[in-house]
């Protein structure tokens, strides 16, 4: 299991845990996490999952997909450490990953 922690714009805290493997955001959409829609479903075309990773954590994910870079960047906000959590799988390396959601209402 990964640990994950899921800090909102007002900072209210969402600890949860999910499998090797998983996305970030089905980890979120299970945890309730404000914020984290998915309205895509994961294809990397509506960034209703966009997340700002700590930076610590950064240098651990993956490569960003072209695809992922082309629609951050008309992502009003986005910034270096903006990515889709739909594109993030996790593994034992991001145990303990720490997100900000910035699109929570809560």
């Amino acid at each position: 299991m990964v640990h994950i922690r899921f800090v909102t714009r007002t900072g209210r805290v969402i600890d949860t845990e999910a499998r090797t493997g998983e996305r970030l955001l089905d980890a979120a959409l299970d945890a309730l996490v404000p914020g984290i829609i998915g309205q895509c479903g994961g294809g990397i075309t509506c960034a209703t999952c966009r997340v700002n990773v700590a930076d610590r954590w950064l240098a651990s994910l993956p490569p960003q997909d072209p695809d992922e870079i082309e629609l951050l960047s008309y992502v009003d906000g986005a910034g270096p450490a903006s990515r889709l959590a739909c594109q993030i799988r996790l593994t034992p390396e991001l145990d303990e990953l720490e997100v900000r959601v910035p699109g929570s209402l809560d």
